[in-house]
């Protein structure tokens, strides 16, 4: 739900549906979201499809959060005003240049570009997606958004009349129905949750504590590599625990661990295992 609604696609439903405050956009929950029509199995969307927008989203958020932690000055605002200038194809500043350099904004424009074509394609919409993409032809890209405001326009009015029939497409079915599967989903989901703790408490930590340890880099992108490395030999996942183990140093240099996980997970060279525990494996 996340990467629909961080997408091209709702955001040109919002700025359509929501309100204004001076010349600035108003985000309105009972216009802008309530009746959003998301993306479902008659419109396109596959399980595939699903996990690739899941996977999209938490790569956007991961990487959003590691930019701003390494350089606490970046805000989401100033990045995204250097997004938009990119995709228009407007010159830098020296202070947009340093925005686009500390917050790796060529990627944040990469990962919507990705996340933007999966949702389309949930819907069944790839053919405007060039358009919709190309912020250089103003008239076309018009176009191309009134169109996708008039399908999602058609859209709203067939899930109206099918939720008038009976038929509601829930977006959180297990919560949102929750008087007809609470047992049922309960009983499924804490069964696997209670074998994975035991296998994840099973893991010998000794293991990762008795190997030599390496001295702890002092630099950011020195940390991202040697953390990597140490998950690509492990040859198995890793908790947090585990990697502590593998360093050597003082200070709270532990602190950083979790962003740098998040950054690995963001560019593809790490991944979370299965099971109750956080624990990383490399890729």
């Amino acid at each position: 739900m996340l990467g629909v609604l961080s997408s091209a696609i709702h955001v040109a439903w919002a700025l359509a549906a929501g309100g204004t405050l001076e010349d600035r956009p108003v985000y309105n929950k009972t216009r802008c979201f309530e009746p959003f029509p998301f993306p479902s199995d008659e419109t396109g969307l596959t399980p595939e499809l699903t996990a690739r927008i899941r996977a999209l989203a938490e790569r956007l958020d991961a990487h959003r959060k590691a930019q701003q932690a390494a350089h606490p000055d970046l805000t989401l605002t100033g990045l995204y005003n250097v997004l938009e200038k990119l995709r228009h194809g407007e010159p830098l500043t020296a202070k947009d240049k340093l925005i686009h350099e500390l917050g790796l904004v060529s990627v944040l424009k990469s990962l919507h570009d990705e996340l933007d074509a999966a949702v389309l394609a949930a819907y069944g919409w790839s053919d405007l997606g060039a358009a919709l993409a190309d912020h250089g032809h103003a008239e076309a890209r018009a176009a191309a958004v009134d169109e996708l405001l008039q399908r999602l326009v058609a859209l709203n009015a067939r899930r109206a009349a099918e939720e008038a029939a009976g038929h509601v497409r829930w977006l959180r079915p297990d919560f949102q129905t929750r008087g007809r599967h609470t047992q049922t989903v309960m009983d499924v989901s804490t069964a696997p949750a209670t074998e994975n703790a035991e296998e994840d408490s099973a893991e010998p930590a000794a293991a990762a504590a008795a190997l030599p340890k390496r001295p702890w880099p002092t630099g950011l992108p020195e940390q991202i590599k040697a953390v990597a490395e140490v998950l690509a030999g492990a040859g198995r996942p890793l908790a947090p625990a585990d990697l502590e183990a593998r360093f050597s140093a003082r200070g709270r240099w532990r602190d950083r661990l979790p962003v740098i996980l998040e950054t690995l997970e963001a560019l593809g060279r790490a991944r979370r295992a299965p099971g109750v525990l956080p624990r990383w494996q490399g890729s």
